[in-house]
């Protein structure tokens, strides 16, 4: 998978770099983490989502990044498995795009594709906490019968069917996922 991103000026077209997606793999993780550092800061790590994550391991096949041809990784994304009552869902987060490509359209190509294999793989629904004006693009409304782990803006819980599935059954406390 590949994505060019245009950029226009007043006087000529530029085109951007051409990031490749691929899975990421273990050897990724640091590079991946510093990305996130950068993006959100260390202090992420206390958000309420995180602690979804615990002890949990990210849905490999759906774990994502790009690199430059220098190898940098400039754009990544993960999903977590949750519950809701009986359904088991994902938690698509964090997703990053380094600040020096931001606005190209490779958050945008990321998500897409990551959310087109989730559906090919079965998943019925993805949940994330951001901003509606971002992912309501993709879909994304808010999930106001969801109880996210507080502290939780509810107005930040936004889901996306999958699969055409019913999202109005998925109702109540979100958990961390347990083998």
């Amino acid at each position: 998978m590949t994505v060019t991103s245009h950029k226009r000026t007043q006087t000529h077209k530029k085109e951007e770099k051409i990031l490749k997606l691929e899975l990421e793999k273990p050897e990724d993780f640091s590079g991946v983490e510093d990305l996130y550092d950068i993006c959100f800061s260390p202090s992420r790590k206390v958000l309420s989502s995180y602690r979804l994550r615990e002890n949990v391991k990210p849905i490999g096949k759906l774990c994502y990044l790009a690199k430059n041809e220098t190898g940098s990784i400039l754009s990544a994304v993960r999903y977590w498995p949750i519950k809701i009552q009986s359904f088991k869902l994902l938690l698509l987060g964090p997703l990053a795009v380094h600040p020096t490509i931001q606005a190209e359209g490779h958050g945008n190509y990321i998500i897409n594709e990551t959310l087109t294999r989730a559906e090919k793989f079965g998943w019925q629904a993805v949940i994330l906490i951001g901003d509606l004006s971002y992912y309501g693009q993709f879909n994304f409304v808010i999930a106001k019968s969801i109880e996210f782990p507080l502290p939780t803006n509810p107005e930040r819980t936004l889901i996306k069917s999958l699969n055409d599935f019913d999202i109005s059954l998925i109702k109540g406390k979100v958990e961390r996922w347990s083998v």
